[in-house]
């Protein structure tokens, strides 16, 4: 749910979605819906309802929580049609965003990726482009396995403090103040500027297309993992890789939301879902990057081929006609 959401961004999130299912190997195809609205909207459980209803009868697609919406989103859409996943736990669900899904998926890529880059979770710095329900999280995430948080955005600006920012206190300070400026040490910036600040990793989990030409040349990380889909343009991808900068594609680094609401559809339980999001992004990172290497190829396209393959694979089980 955004103003400005496109069907053009929506087709490619959703060729995304299809990508993702497949690398992991959930039983899904993929499909991507938008909401053009402003998520802060006083009617918005009205908005949700009749999107719901909308959709009642498309049965193949199951909604879950994304930019802009939430378990409680979730929750109304369940109540309208019986149908969605990423539920409030007092419905039954696995709140994905609440428990942080995503982003415990991302540091568990990011401890599988960094011995390819040459860096050390513990001790690495991490600026995070978006912090909210996934960049919060990937956060706290990278913070327990010992690297420090050196700057983060949102809408309103950018924190930046290379002493280290504790993830509790910064996501403390954006809830009683609306906005990581409301930390009150460090260096405020405009939001744009997280992307050329010192980093050994930097993970963009916003929107589409924030990584372009005009500031990839002043990225310093030397891991970027793709917290929000489609987050970069191919001819800034591969000008990363051309840098030596190691990429890690959106649909095998922030797999584990749509891991853990696959894990909730088939009736399981938190437990089961992290020890899942665990291995299928720890076994696709390592193959991804292994194919990347033997093939000299980027990240990106060892990824697709990855995909690819499973999708073709499925899709031999079908009957046509």
């Amino acid at each position: 749910m955004a103003p400005d959401v496109s069907t053009r961004e929506v087709f490619r999130l959703a060729r995304a979605m299809t990508l993702k299912n497949a690398a992991a190997g959930l039983p899904h195809g993929g499909g991507k819906a938008g909401i053009v609205a402003d998520p802060r909207a006083s009617d918005k459980a009205r908005l949700i309802r009749a999107f719901a209803r909308a959709i009642r009868d498309l049965v193949e697609y199951i909604p879950g929580p994304d930019m802009g919406t939430d378990e409680t989103c979730m929750g109304w859409m369940y109540d309208e049609m019986k149908r969605a996943v990423g539920l409030p736990r007092v419905l039954g669900g696995i709140p994905l965003d609440e428990i942080g899904a995503t982003g415990f998926g991302l540091a568990e890529c990011a401890e599988v990726a960094a011995a390819s880059c040459n860096l050390t979770i513990k001790g690495a710095t991490v600026a995070i482009e978006g912090f909210g329900n996934v960049g919060k999280h990937a956060a706290r995430f990278l913070e327990e396995k010992g690297a420090r948080l050196v700057a983060a955005s949102d809408s309103k600006g950018t924190i930046y403090d290379p002493a280290g920012i504790p993830v509790a206190a910064l996501m403390e300070a954006k809830a009683a103040s609306g906005s990581v400026l409301g930390y009150s040490k460090g260096k405020k910036l405009g939001q744009a500027d997280i992307f050329g600040l010192p980093c050994d990793i930097l993970i963009p989990a916003a929107r589409p297309d924030c990584i372009h030409k005009d500031n990839v040349e002043t990225i310093q990380a030397k891991l970027i993992l793709q917290g929000a889909n489609i987050p970069a343009t191919s001819e800034a991808e591969t000008r990363l890789h051309q840098r030596g900068v190691l990429n890690i594609p959106d649909f095998i680094a922030n797999a584990g939301g749509v891991t853990c609401a696959s894990v909730e559809y088939h009736g399981g339980n938190e437990a089961q879902a992290f020890q899942e999001i665990s291995q299928k992004i720890r076994r696709n990172t390592e193959e991804v990057l292994k194919h990347s290497l033997k093939a000299g190829i980027e990240p990106r396209k060892a990824a697709m081929d990855l995909a690819r393959e499973r999708v073709r694979q499925a899709m031999a089980f079908h009957v046509r006609g």
